[in-house]
Order: C-alpha cells, then structure tokens, then sequence
C-alpha cells in the first residue's frame, strides 16, 4: 500500500496556503485527540501521523524540502522508524506535539474541557524549553551517493547536566509554584489607552513560562539544566542524496532547559566533484575522446562508472557528438524511483603534429572516397551546427 503524503494525511491541496493547512491541522487533531479517543491506538497513531504533517508543511523551508525530496528530505528516510527518527510520529512523544503545537488552540489545555495541550486545562499555558537545532555539514562522493552510507559525526553541545539529571535543582530541592504567575505560565498585563483598557497575555517572565520555579539551583549548571558536553552520532545517509539536500535528526540537537525537548541535528549534504564522472540529476555523463583509426576501425574501450571499469564496444565509423547510454550505470533517486544512466558523450581527437610517415599517411588516404564526407553527411552536420544557432 502507497504511504500517503503529508498533504493527503492533512486533506489539503499541494497549493494550500499556511492558513488552509493550520485549519486543517486543528480540524485533524481535534477529531482524533486521545481525549476523544481514549485507548484508540489507532487515532493516536492517525494523532501523530497529523502533527508529524503539520510539522513540516507549516515550516516553509522544510516544506520546500518535502516538495522536492521527498521524506527524505526533511527526515533522512520514508516511513517512521528511518534512520532519521522518522519525524515527528517515529521519535517524540505525545507531550512534546502538545508543547509544540499547543498554541494553534488559543494556548489553552484543550478542547473545551479535554487536557492535553499545554499541560492541562484551566487556562494554563505552560509550556517546556526547546533546544537550538545543531547543523553539521558531510561531504560525499560519488561512491557514497550511489550505495549510502554511515558517517559519525563528534558532536560539542549542550548536553542534560549529570549532577541534576537536567532539572536543574540541587538535590531534593525540587521546584515550586512561580509567585509571578501563579503557576499559569503567562501573565495579563493591563494598559490604559485612549481607546480604553487593553489587556495583553504574554509569557511570564519570572518562569520563562514553565508555571514552576527551582528553589535551589544546582551548582553545577546554574539552574539551566543543561552543560556542554560531547555525544557521538551515527547518521545513515541514504542513496541518491544531492548537492544542498538537508536531511534531519530529530532530538540530536541540543538538550533543552530543565529536561525540555532537545533540537534536531541537521546534515547538510556537500558532493565532492568527480575526476572523470559529471553529475546531471541522477545521469552521469563522461567524455569519451577517441583516436581517428579507432573511431574509424571501431574497438574497444574502458569506460570509468562509479563501482569500477567496464569495456565498451566501439563500432567502426562512430561519429563525433554520438551519445552512447549505458542503462542503470547512474545513481538511485533519493525515493526509489529507479536509477540513471550512464551517458558516454563521443568527441574524437584530432593529432596537432604529424611525423613525417603519419602525414604521408594521411596524404594518401586523402585522395580516397571513403574519407571525404557524402551528402547526407554534410546534410547532417549542417543540420546539427544549425541547431546550435536557432
């Protein structure tokens, strides 16, 4: 069965604008929210699979991406469960979606009387930290295009401190209810206007918004929770990447204030150029120069691909400018949809110098019919040299 698009999971068109998809995001998410749904494993999944959606369309670089790669652009493989995490449903929990995405219902807990956003009802909008994004560049050839491959990547980041296991607090000292906003996680500030009293909601200042305070810091992060430390990452880079692709991992960026959710580790694809083997897409094209007794005796010749070497029969009489197409030598497309040829472009080399037994050589083959071009030859060339012009 074809796995659905992200547009498909959503119900909305290629073309939809962010507000179409905000809407019909909220719509999805409504319908089968594990409020309204309890112990449905089923529109839990259907839950995830929207916010994993959501996550991407609404982001305009990562839904850029989405268009032009694919899953594997914006999560390093197809499906959930990939070597990237398989975005969000494959490699977060439900409570980092209702911290993420909590705000698309008014900042409140849920819907009319469900939890779950945010952290409850009551109007509370607390919220956890979130961890910067880390972005790290690999440089393939060829050969790694053409097969994927694993590179480990020595990452420095902030890392959740060992001594408070991330909370922050020293000890047993735990948290208390932030006296500023009494536990909500945003404060109403009221202002005098010439037009009346307005009233505006924002993020509590004292709390940072978590509706909570450490009462004893933890000495050795100052109460962030978080320290700079070292973590070694495997990536699985998949066949068929390209120049500029950016593929994710999702909660291998850095940790988050006081256990909230770590970022994304980002792997920027760099190609190294080939000696020999040009790139067009998922063809490769090589320039194959002959000698004039071969391209008019024919032969055989070695042409490079990306695994090794393979011969080629050279028919006598091959022409310059001729194209020859080596089927399934190029390189995987990144969705599994097939893979390119290798395309052999004929130039033939024509000696600048001549010793004095070539030139006498050559002299005499001159005078022969088979070496002066017929009509439809020079029809031929003259056509193709007129094209480059029109």
């Amino acid at each position: 069965m074809e796995e659905k698009s992200y547009y498909e999971i959503l119900g909305v068109q290629k073309n939809a604008s962010a507000d179409e998809i905000k809407k019909a995001y909220k719509k999805k998410a409504i319908q089968y929210h594990p409020d309204r749904n309890p112990g449905n494993k089923e529109a839990e999944e259907k839950f995830k699979e929207a916010a994993e959606a959501y996550s991407v369309l609404s982001d305009p670089e990562k839904r850029q991406r989405y268009d032009q790669f694919g899953k594997a652009g914006v999560s390093g493989a197809a499906g959930n469960g990939g070597p990237f995490g398989g975005g969000f449903g494959g490699g977060m929990s439900m409570d980092d979606i209702f911290s993420m995405f909590g705000d698309i219902f008014g900042g409140r807990g849920g819907f009319g009387g469900f939890s779950g956003f945010g952290g409850g009802g009551g109007g509370t909008q607390q919220r956890k930290f979130r961890g910067s994004d880390l972005r790290v560049r690999v440089k393939l050839n060829l050969k790694d295009i053409s097969t994927g491959v694993e590179k480990k990547f020595k990452l420095k980041k902030y890392v959740a401190c060992p001594h408070c296991h991330g909370s922050g607090a020293e000890g047993n000292s735990g948290t208390e209810t932030c006296p500023t906003c009494k536990g909500r996680g945003t404060v109403i500030r009221t202002q005098q206007t010439i037009l009346g009293t307005m009233q505006t909601q924002t993020t509590c200042p004292t709390c940072g918004g978590e509706g909570h305070v450490i009462k004893n810091k933890c000495t050795h992060c100052g109460g962030d929770g978080i320290v700079m430390g070292e973590e070694t990452v495997s990536v699985k880079i998949p066949a068929g990447v390209a120049e500029g692709m950016q593929l994710s991992m999702t909660g291998k960026g850095n940790a988050g204030k006081h256990n909230g959710i770590p970022g994304d580790l980002l792997i920027v694809v760099e190609e190294e150029k080939d000696k020999e083997l040009i790139r067009d897409e998922n063809d490769l094209v090589y320039n194959l120069l002959l000698s004039v007794p071969t391209a008019t005796l024919g032969g055989t010749v070695e042409i490079p691909t990306v695994d090794n070497k393979v011969k080629v029969k050279i028919e006598p009489g091959t022409q310059p400018g001729k194209v020859l197409r080596l089927r399934g030598k190029g390189l995987p497309d990144v969705n599994g949809y097939g893979t390119g040829d290798l395309l052999v472009n004929v130039s033939v080399y024509i000696p600048e110098t001549l010793s004095r037994d070539e030139k006498k050589a050559m002299e005499q083959m001159q005078d022969s019919d088979n070496f002066r071009p017929s009509g439809s030859v020079k029809e031929r060339i003259f056509k193709k040299f007129k094209s480059m012009f029109d």
